[in-house]
């Protein structure tokens, strides 16, 4: 880039020894590790794990601030194209993941904070006159400024190449609905709604496809498509009153053994993470007993053992605590009095004749059973509480999530 076209317009580094140089340089590694540490801390958005995209991402801005930062000290007319690219493109990243710039722009207060504290800390160290420490602040506010001014830059030209750009828009879209971040923290989703020309729905329902390449043929033109690893996340905006979720069941009809999509419940937009959420742990809780579903299948049938699957840890600690008298007999036994609690707890009015008819067994062994139920547990047998806690318990056993699965 041409030197009247750089963001850095003031020089400050020519005042500054460049001796001071080779005092930061072994220190960048330290200053780096807290500046990302605090930027991860005061600003939610970059709290991905640091081997994501997001994380090694967030490393390489850091490090590469640093790294020019030191270079204009040993040579302030050094020519700095690369690193204006650099953070022009940090700035497309931003816009491309739908967020504004007032996130990035405070990850830079943050990390100017923290480095020009390590700066003024070390040059004071080794006897820098004050002027030098005065000097070198300034330099930090510049620098930030400079990197601030890149970044508004690259969002700026994305945002103006997006124009027009309905598919990149739409895969914008879908990534904020389903990971919206902290409120407030860029375009109000009608914007990018708008954007994508998307008519904003008043529900919306999100779909798991696993195991496809592509989008498949004939797919309503206003379902957002967006794909994640192995899967594709559909998002169907009025699913029910469009009668897009009927002609997505006929578009998966006949697919063959196992679930070809899961759709999850209706929901208004803001709640898109949530009906997702419930797709992806129905098509989980559906792949421990394969060849029962097929097609497309509703989480919403299903929602109460999604939502046990979820809970699967704490599960077992309810079901090792309700049902612990049980465990002292043996495997056959345990089990055949387990089946008897769960019909007698599912039963109208708790009879031997209702759990005979359940589990089509003699009303005499029904009662020989459930006397056995009462020697074991007692009167917790007539506790509401118990029951409740009882009949999640054996719910969650008889789903097979009563051991989390490693």
């Amino acid at each position: 880039m041409p030197r009247s076209e750089a963001a850095i317009t003031q020089n400050p580094w020519r005042d500054l020894p460049p001796a001071l140089a080779g005092i930061l340089r072994p220190r960048l590694a330290e200053i780096e590790a807290e500046i990302i540490g605090s930027i991860r801390r005061e600003v939610d958005v970059y709290r991905q794990p640091l081997d994501s995209a997001a994380g090694r991402e967030l490393v390489a801005t850091v490090r590469r601030a640093l790294e020019q930062f030191v270079e204009l000290i040993e040579d302030p007319e050094r020519p700095q194209d690369d690193h204006a690219d650099f953070f022009r493109r940090i700035g497309r990243l931003e816009y491309l993941n739908g967020r504004g710039t007032d996130l990035l722009q405070a990850a830079y207060r943050v990390g100017a904070r923290v480095a020009a504290r390590h700066y003024v800390a070390a040059a004071r160290a080794a006897s820098f006159p004050e002027d030098v420490l005065i000097t070198l602040s300034d330099a930090v506010l510049v620098h930030i400024s400079a990197l601030s001014e890149e970044g508004v830059r690259g969002y700026t030209a994305a945002m103006a190449k997006m124009v027009g750009d309905v598919p990149r828009a739409r895969r914008v879209l879908a990534e904020r609905l389903l990971d919206p971040g902290p409120p407030g923290s860029a375009e109000p989703m009608e914007v990018l709604a708008a954007r994508a020309k998307w008519p904003w729905p008043e529900r919306l329902a999100c779909a798991v496809v696993p195991a496809v390449t592509e989008a498949p043929a004939g797919l309503d033109e206003e379902i957002l498509v967006l794909r994640r690893g192995t899967m594709l996340h559909l998002v169907v905006p009025d699913p029910d009153s469009s009668g897009r979720a009927a002609r997505l069941r006929q578009l998966f009809a006949g697919t063959g053994d196992g679930p070809a999509a899961v759709l999850g419940p209706a929901v208004t937009p803001d709640r898109a993470p949530i009906s997702l959420h419930c797709a992806r742990l129905a098509l989980k809780l559906l792949r421990r007993s394969p060849g029962g579903a097929h097609g497309v299948v509703d989480a919403t049938d299903h929602l109460v053992d999604v939502h046990l699957l979820n809970g699967a840890p704490v599960g077992t600690l309810v079901a090792e605590r309700a049902l612990r008298p049980l465990q002292l007999l043996t495997p056959g036994k345990a089990a055949r009095l387990a089946e008897t609690l769960d019909a007698l707890l599912m039963s109208w009015r708790r009879t031997a004749p209702e759990v005979a008819e359940t589990l089509h067994i003699h009303p005499q062994t029904a009662r020989y059973r459930i006397r056995q139920l009462e020697d074991l547990f007692g009167p917790l047998l007539a506790d509401p509480a118990f029951r409740f806690q009882a009949m999640l318990a054996l719910r969650t056993k008889a789903l097979g999530i009563n051991e989390p699965r490693r």
